[in-house]
């Protein structure tokens, strides 16, 4: 039997390799940090979501080891079998009091957290109304759940009413989006999102996953850069960007809903608890938070030097100034050749093409980061402009 898909999908493979759509997987070997070591050498990673340069902090290391020796290496369980120590709890209170909510539930990622949530929040008598761009993990936990769907356009108010008009008859209606979308940076309209909302008795869910850590003043993520924290019911986000760039996800929400989910969100009742060192290390990592200001400066500055660097020299980078930068290259072939000349010149970035983005809207994606210093931006800017003059030669 497996003769003839093994040739079907050999063909599938050969397909996407002709289209420019393969992604290869580089192997690093080093820890996460500004530089990274590949086969060809010491390299300029521009592509890790290493908002502020915590992956490799020696404070989030020391934590973790120390968090094996005290905490042991995994759980071996779910959490309400005897999956749950003291670590976990004081995680989730943590988040909680960082991100403005009643409550917090932890995942194994964000991925599982946005597949938990509309399943078990949401019925056939519902509806779930959401931005087109939003991360495959949203639309694949809607796909989960009975509740009606809808969709609006990207950060499109008006698309939006329309589809909440369209809903009146609902029982319950959820309005999710990006806090930040992660193929293009930018930032969803929440103040008019949560307008809309109370005008037509709606719940707001935000994935904040691009944000938490560095967006806002306090790094509270895009509700805080809005002033809607308390407007917002539901916020996800991972632990695996900003927050250390390991791995783990929430849900920061009302109390009823964390409760509801506790008993409830299949991802979370039937997969093992979160690694206590992560717990740990994320711990540390909130601490680091608090006095993180320089860092988040640090950033800033990094993404505005690149993103006008880049224009200048003729580039078209999507407008905005979060610190994903995506430059434009349309076609997915080119982009990923682009990537190829950009490591030989010492910088490491990814290609991405459809399904990643629309077809015919192939980029890199430039993720910039605390730990660049500003000597990297420059040196990433030069490699991105003799790339383009050895395509066109």
């Amino acid at each position: 039997m497996y003769a003839s898909v093994r040739d079907e999908l050999r063909a599938t493979l050969d397909e996407i390799r002709d289209a420019g759509l393969y992604k290869p997987e580089r192997v690093i070997g080093t820890p996460q940090s500004a530089t990274v070591s590949v086969p060809s050498g010491d390299v300029l990673n521009f592509c890790a979501n290493n908002y502020l340069g915590l992956a490799d902090h020696p404070e989030v290391v020391a934590a973790a080891k120390e968090a094996l020796d005290r905490w042991g290496y995994g759980m071996a369980s779910v959490r309400f079998i005897c999956g749950t120590q003291d670590v976990h709890k004081e995680l989730e209170q943590r988040l909680s009091a960082f991100l403005g909510q009643e409550d917090t539930i932890l995942y194994s990622s964000c991925f599982d957290a946005n597949g938990g949530v509309f399943e078990t929040l949401l019925g056939a008598e519902d509806a779930v109304i959401s931005d087109a761009l939003n991360h495959a993990s949203i639309i694949d936990g809607i796909r989960l759940s009975k509740a009606r769907r809808h969709r609006y356009a990207n950060r499109d108010m008006a698309d939006l009413e329309k589809q909440l008009k369209e809903t009146q008859d609902a029982r319950r209606r959820l309005i999710v989006t990006d806090g930040v979308f992660s193929m293009d940076g930018y930032v969803a309209p929440l103040p008019e999102i949560c307008d809309l909302a109370d005008r037509y008795d709606a719940m707001v869910m935000v994935d904040d996953s691009h944000a938490v850590g560095f967006v806002g003043a306090g790094g509270r993520g895009t509700p805080e850069l809005h002033g809607v924290m308390e407007r917002v019911d539901i916020i996800t986000g991972t632990l695996g960007k900003a927050l250390g760039g390991a791995s783990g996800g929430y849900v920061a929400a009302r109390a009823e809903i964390v409760e509801l989910l506790r008993q409830r969100s299949r991802p979370y009742l039937f997969s093992n608890s979160l690694a206590p060192v992560i717990a740990a290390a994320s711990l540390k990592v909130l601490d680091l938070l608090e006095s993180a200001g320089d860092l988040r400066e640090k950033l800033a500055a990094n993404t505005k030097l690149f993103r006008t660097s880049m224009t200048e020299a003729g580039f078209e980078i999507l407008p905005g100034d979060h610190a994903i930068a995506p430059v434009m290259i349309g076609d997915a072939a080119e982009a990923g050749r682009m990537a190829e000349l950009l490591l030989e010149r010492g910088v490491y970035v990814i290609g991405f093409s459809y399904p990643v983005v629309p077809m015919g809207q192939a980029r890199i994606r430039v993720q910039l980061s605390a730990a660049h210093s500003t000597r990297d931006v420059e040196r990433a800017v030069a490699a991105f402009v003799d790339a383009r003059a050895a395509m066109a030669g």
